[in-house]
């Protein structure tokens, strides 16, 4: 009997590499897992009918003498990542049937390393959403407490890890799509620095916020994965080599904006879960030090103009004439506008018509322009803080998993991003890590922590992250 819920990539690993157990035997383990589950939880949206064959080509990998720490692992894919032959659509209704042409970047990468893909998860549409209740395919629920979301957009990859339904996910960040998530449902989630992973074959949002990244349980595995993954692309020409390395100074310094993280509406919970984190680190030997970034709480600001912004340009690609949803109506603007009304949610709608609004004639300067402005102010602000600490460090979100239908008011749910949208808007990386629980109506709700690090840094995030969860 295969216990999932303590098995990690590495441990693994060594029971295929001493014979324990076969990559069919684990892969029928997690089928078994998905079919009792997913019904309730709606992580996957589609199961692949191939698993069993990948298993059993992965097997033969590893009789012949393959080594490689990945073959045979057992990992899920969002809906938004190009695998070629399997259907991919960004949880909406608009690419309902539509079939991947290619492999992504990533896929290709992991196809050579022997992982087994189990399915594609669910997610909130195109990415819009910090919840996974913007699915045209339905919410996926907190495996802690199903009355609460799993957080999104990565919601469905976060629930896979979370609910061992998966060893590990891919998922992607946009403005906190897979720290949020993972910290929701009790995992390891990493938003790598942008352009360490190329975005080919991921479906766009907001090209310069995009990024894929790993979800999974352990520290180690996350490093295992993003290693994997990362690297320059000739079809991404903002992917870059990311030179990182193993080793760094031994003086080891976290700075925390104090006035940022002392905001109103963080939940008082969280905030002595915070502390609690801080006093641990501390005890690990690291130096917790106070600094200034007075720039960085207008992040989310920039962001909820930036990004919508990039979805207009980027969505309009979905006209039911290329490919995807077609709705006929009596002349060509028609069908578009049929297409696109039927095709697209309430809340890819609303940040459509958002960012056509702020690069219209007479807003562009008023909005989007001094978006930019403040951006690379952040930035500066950011690489100025890294000549001082090693890392950041922030709550990952200011509260714990909310009820599903809490948030009905989107600029409710759009503060929820309020700690992670800073390092997507900076393009450094971020890692939420478990935290401990906080307990609401009788549930032990995960929390996460989380820490920033300069630009191709995540090798200080990584070994950060292992002290803190004794890895």
């Amino acid at each position: 009997m295969i216990d999932l819920k303590q098995l990690t990539i590495k441990k693994l690993a060594d029971m295929y590499r001493s014979k324990e157990a076969t990559v069919s035997d684990v892969v029928d383990a997690y089928l078994a897992e998905i079919e009792k589950k997913n019904p309730e939880l709606n992580a996957y949206l589609e199961i692949y009918d191939d698993v069993k064959a990948q298993a059993e080509e992965a097997q033969k990998r590893i009789d012949a003498g393959e080594s490689g720490e990945l073959i045979g692992i057992p990992v899920a894919v969002k809906d938004n990542i190009l695998i070629k032959g399997k259907r991919v659509g960004s949880a909406s209704k608009i690419l309902e049937n539509y079939v991947g042409s290619y492999d992504a970047f990533v896929i290709e990468k992991l196809k050579k390393e022997g992982v087994v893909f189990l399915g594609r998860t669910n997610m909130d549409e195109f990415a819009m959403g910090g919840s996974t209740e913007n699915s045209a395919y339905g919410v996926t629920k907190n495996p802690h407490d199903v009355a609460r979301v799993a957080g999104g957009s990565s919601g469905g990859s976060a629930v896979a890890v979370g609910g061992d339904l998966a060893l590990a996910a891919l998922g992607s960040d946009t403005g906190g799509s897979i720290r949020q998530p993972a910290s929701f449902c009790n995992a390891v989630g990493l938003k790598p620095t942008y352009g360490s992973v190329s975005r080919s074959g991921l479906m766009a949002m907001g090209s310069s916020l995009d990024v894929i990244g790993p979800i999974a349980k352990t520290v180690t595995d996350t490093e295992l994965l993003f290693t994997a993954i990362k690297g320059k692309d000739s079809l991404d020409s903002t992917s870059h080599d990311g030179a990182w390395s193993e080793k760094r100074e031994s003086k080891k310094v976290i700075g925390v904006p104090r006035d940022f993280t002392n905001i109103e509406g963080i939940d008082p919970d969280v905030k002595e879960n915070f502390e609690q984190s801080l006093e641990k680190m501390k005890s690990l030997g690291y130096e917790i030090r106070d600094v200034s970034m007075p720039t960085m709480p207008l992040s989310l600001a920039v962001y909820y103009i930036l990004m919508p912004a990039e979805v207009s340009s980027n969505l309009s690609r979905f006209d039911g004439v290329k490919y995807g949803l077609h709705v006929d109506g009596k002349d060509l603007i028609e069908d578009y506008f049929k297409t696109r009304g039927e095709g697209f949610g309430k809340e890819a709608r609303r940040r459509i018509l958002v960012g056509t609004y702020v690069l219209s004639s007479g807003y562009y300067d008023a909005y989007y322009r001094k978006a930019v402005m403040v951006r690379n102010k952040i930035k500066k602000e950011f690489e100025a803080v890294f000549k001082e600490v090693d890392a950041i460090a922030l709550p990952t979100s200011p509260t714990p998993a909310f009820n599903i239908g809490e948030k009905s008011d989107p600029l409710s749910l759009y503060l929820a991003d309020i700690f992670t949208v800073s390092a997507n808007i900076a393009g450094v990386p971020g890692i939420s890590l478990p935290a401990g629980f906080v307990e609401r109506e009788g549930k032990e709700l995960p929390v996460g922590f989380q820490l920033l690090g300069s630009h191709n840094r995540e090798d200080i995030l990584f070994a950060c992250g292992k002290d803190f969860l004794g890895e």
